[in-house]
């Protein structure tokens, strides 16, 4: 296949781009700055800047683009800018691929879209939630409208947590752990929808392939935690201490709105699209992935 991807230099479009051309296929990377070889073509979403010829002869498109949710704290102008990385880079894309007639398109989204859904199991049939993840989530999804107008077969990947042993949630959490500093966050009992980076990335080419699967799909682990649990089996895994209980009003006071929406609410998401078309998942347990991420 010949893919073009956008947001191929992030945790996952990294992960992407390796295993495409690994396995044969030809990839072209969307980026911002000046090219660097005749693999990367330039484009400014912001200004509604895409050469389309590049998609001339592309199989698929993926759409990797928004700038990370818990990098910085939520002020309006942070807020904003996670918005416009997403709608308007998905925006920008799903006119192309339109006016190109690419055959495929998949596009990011996020579990966040249902909201905070408590201890209730939910899935890509579950309606949206509230609050800014999920009206981000919502008008991100939307934004890809023109290529599903144009009967362009639209995969809407809402992921979970990935985990990866370079980078992401792990990345940030590992050392805090290894030094004995882990622990509960609020009462514990808020989801976590994980899935492994190899996961993710094998989803995603599963997804390319799979001309019988459009819309939202869930690239969750079949399994997911609360916080406590996940707590507790990363301490299981690095072996170490994880006694520590973070409150909630703590969490509000050192990172703000971020704290409710991001870390004290969650998402009970589980993949039955995926289930159903038959993927088989590397790690099908959190135990499972943390060990391939923080052992092996």
């Amino acid at each position: 296949m010949r893919v073009v991807i956008a947001g191929s230099s992030g945790l996952i479009g990294t992960a992407l781009v390796s295993s495409l051309r690994g396995d044969g296929h030809d990839v072209v990377r969307l980026v911002r700055r000046a090219t660097a070889g005749p693999d990367e073509s330039r484009w400014d979403p912001q200004k509604d800047r895409l050469d389309t010829a590049i998609l001339a002869d592309a199989d698929a498109v993926v759409n990797l683009c928004g700038v990370g949710i818990g990098d910085k704290r939520w002020t309006g102008a942070y807020k904003q800018l996670i918005r416009d990385s997403r709608i308007a880079a998905t925006d920008v894309l799903a006119e192309a691929v339109a006016e190109a007639r690419v055959p495929a398109f998949v596009s990011a989204s996020a579990v966040g879209y249902y909201g905070d859904t408590g201890n209730t199991v939910v899935d890509e049939s579950s309606p949206s939630g509230i609050g800014f993840l999920a009206d981000t989530c919502r008008d991100w999804e939307a934004a890809a409208a023109p290529a599903v107008a144009s009967n362009v077969r639209t995969v809407l990947i809402r992921s979970g947590i990935v985990l990866s042993p370079r980078g992401g949630l792990l990345g940030k959490l590992r050392r805090l752990y290894s030094i004995g500093l882990g622990g509960r966050l609020g009462d514990g009992r808020q989801y976590l929808s994980w899935i492994s980076l190899e996961d993710e990335v094998d989803a995603i080419k599963f997804l390319l392939t799979r001309d019988d699967v459009d819309g939202p799909v869930d690239l969750t682990g079949p399994a997911p935690v609360t916080n406590a649990e996940f707590n507790s089996a990363v301490a299981r895994t690095l072996h170490r201490p994880a006694p520590w209980i973070v409150p909630g009003f703590a969490l509000n006071a050192l990172v703000g709105e971020f704290a409710r929406e991001g870390i004290l609410a969650g998402q009970r998401a589980i993949p039955t699209v995926l289930e159903a078309c038959g993927f088989s998942f590397r790690h099908n347990t959190i135990g499972e992935a943390l060990d391939a991420c923080l052992v092996r």
